[in-house]
Formats: C-alpha cells, sequence, structure tokens
C-alpha cells in the first residue's frame, strides 16, 4: 500500500528563555541570553498509508500539536525526514495546503458572515476545484447529511455542532489526500459526535482519504480508528491497533463497589488495606472503583479483603476501557511496544 506520511528520526527543538523571578527578574529577561533547549518532539518516526484513520493521542504537552505543524508545513522539524504525499510539507507550503484539509478546534476557515454556500464557493476557487468535482462533492455531501438547511444559512447563525460539521465538509471539499482533525467532537452532545463519526468515516470510505485525528475523546476513537500513535513527552509510546492495546491490558478488571460508609474515609482505608495488591483506587459520588491485574492478584481475593472489613451494598465488574487503557500508558511503567 502506498505510504502517505513518513516521519523518520523527526525533532523538534525550541529555545526556551530561564526566567526569573520578580521585578527585578522581568527587566533582567528583557536583556537575558540565558536560554535553554526543550526538546517538543523527540525521534518520531512513523509511516502511514493511505486511507488510514489513525488517533493520533497523548496528554497536553505531549508534542502532538508540534507533530501536527510539522505535518502540514507550518514548521520546520529541528532534525529528521518529513514527508507527506512525496513532499517535504515546509519546503513547498502552497502545494502541500493544496492536498491536505485541516480542521483544527474551534478555528472556522469557514466566512462568519457568509451562508455556507458562499464559503463552499470562496474554497472552490482558492482550491481551483472544477465544476464537476464541486457538484459531485456536494452531491456526496448531500447523500450523507441534511446539506440543504445548512447551506444557506449564515455561519454566524449555526449551532456549535453545525459549524464543526460544516468545517470538516469544507476540509473534505477539495478532495485532498490527508485531512488533520483535532478534536472534532469536543464540545457536542451525543447525537452530534455520532452524526460527525460516521460522516468522517463514511468520507474516508468515499474518498479514500487520510486522516489524523487528534483527540481526548475515546469514543471518538473506538469508532473512527484501527490504529492509535500515543506521545508523550515528545517521546513514542505506542503504535499499533486498538485490539493489541486491549490484549495486552486483557487481565485487568475494574472492581467497582458500592459501601454504607462515608466514601471519603473507606477510600482512605482501603489504599491501606490492599497497599500490597498494587491495586489502583478512585471514586466519584456513588461508587468506588478499584482496577485490578489479575495476573497479580484475583478480583475475588480482592473482593473478600474488602468484605472482611466493610459492608458491600452493591457491586460490578467491567473489562478495562479503552481510556483506562490510555491512560495507565501515560502514567508509564507498562514497558509496552508495538
Amino acid at each position: 500500500m502506498e505510504k502517505i506520511i513518513e516521519l523518520k528520526n523527526v525533532t523538534k527543538e525550541f529555545k526556551a528563555l530561564n526566567r526569573h523571578e520578580g521585578l527585578k527578574g522581568s527587566i533582567k529577561d528583557l536583556f537575558s541570553r540565558d536560554y535553554k533547549i526543550v526538546r517538543a518532539v523527540d525521534n518520531i518516526n512513523l509511516d502511514v498509508v493511505q486511507g488510514e484513520i489513525v488517533g493520533f493521542l497523548g496528554p497536553n504537552g505531549a508534542g502532538k500539536s508540534t507533530t501536527i505543524k510539522m505535518m502540514t508545513g507550518v514548521l520546520e522539524p529541528s532534525s529528521g525526514e518529513l514527508i507527506i504525499n512525496n513532499r517535504v510539507p515546509y519546503k513547498d507550503r502552497t502545494k502541500n495546503s493544496q492536498e491536505i484539509g485541516v480542521v483544527f478546534g474551534q478555528r472556522s476557515q469557514l466566512w462568519w458572515a457568509l451562508p455556507l454556500v458562499e464559503s463552499f464557493k470562496l474554497l472552490k476557487d482558492i482550491y481551483q476545484i472544477s465544476d464537476k468535482d464541486y457538484n459531485d462533492m456536494l452531491e456526496l455531501y448531500a447523500s450523507m447529511v441534511d446539506l440543504e438547511s445548512l447551506l444557506h444559512k449564515p455561519v454566524r447563525q449555526m449551532s456549535l455542532g453545525q459549524r464543526t460539521l460544516s468545517d470538516i465538509l469544507a476540509a473534505f471539499l477539495h478532495n485532498p489526500k490527508v485531512v488533520f482533525l483535532d478534536e472534532p467532537t469536543i464540545g457536542l452532545d451525543v447525537a452530534m459526535k455520532s452524526k460527525i463519526r460516521e460522516m468522517i468515516l463514511g468520507l474516508n470510505k468515499k474518498k479514500n482519504t487520510t486522516v489524523i485525528l487528534t483527540t481526548h475523546d475515546m469514543g471518538d476513537v473506538d469508532a473512527l480508528c484501527e490504529r492509535i500513535v500515543i506521545i508523550d513527552k515528545g517521546k513514542m509510546l505506542y503504535d499499533n491497533d486498538i485490539e493489541h492495546l486491549k490484549k495486552y491490558f486483557g487481565a485487568y478488571r475494574t472492581l467497582k463497589i458500592r459501601l454504607k460508609e462515608d466514601i471519603e474515609e473507606v477510600v482512605k482505608q482501603l489504599n491501606t488495606e490492599l497497599a500490597s495488591y498494587e491495586v489502583s483506587i478512585s471514586n466519584d459520588d456513588t461508587w468506588i472503583s478499584i482496577l485490578v491485574n489479575e495476573e497479580k492478584v484475583r478480583v475475588m481475593k480482592v473482593l473478600e479483603m474488602i468484605q472482611e472489613s466493610h459492608n458491600i451494598r452493591d457491586m460490578q465488574l467491567e473489562e478495562i476501557s479503552t481510556e483506562e487503557v490510555i491512560k495507565k500508558i501515560y502514567e508509564g511503567g507498562t514497558g509496552i511496544d508495538g
């Protein structure tokens, strides 16, 4: 299969000023040459083939945005090779931008005061889309969403969900090879999230468009991505499919219990009582959740231990969720590789 994205030993470093405290320190900083080197992206290797949807995940400050900016040509790597669709993006930003689509958070590429159709016509001229290709795309969109209700509505009058949906349609309008989606469903209700996920999947399948998705919403990951890449502190932690990741964490179960006692007090006691079992304990207003690695201790053993000292009102047993898997990798110490 054709590689559409290639990153080889890509590193990005920035110079950051070592700041001093207080008013005197602030004045001193104005004339300071005391800099440190910060490595935002550290030796990343990544190949993506045409048509893949890849979840690009990591906590805030992990280096995701810096990597995406290098892929889109906004930033130049400090070292390493980066090729998007057989082109070095920062060397030819104009041609690269004609072959990619981008949706970054809440920053819309649509004209605020104009009806959506006018934004589409402007984008048609900017990207030099032929009449046939333009009409074909609108026909495809109409088969997937209620396009007619959006086309003649000024963007400023749209709901957040309608604007997000319209932005995604705009990003795919010129039939780009790669589309970068940054938190596409953030702030949306469940129904709109589902509609947008279905539309992204549909466009990916119809046009074989490669999609790089950054998100903190595990619903997006489960619905859209067969492959995920996890990055933290600039380094790649994981690159494989979700099922492989879940199998690795298959020994984990979450024991959820409700007690008649005060939750906060019980959590303190359980942290002491279960310390030797190396479990992870959290809680909300109703439930106490105990993440158990059954390769180290059986869930029933943990439950028996709790019953000896506490009165259990209700209990549930759950498989580990994708979100918990990602969280455990962020915490480090898993030793997992693809």
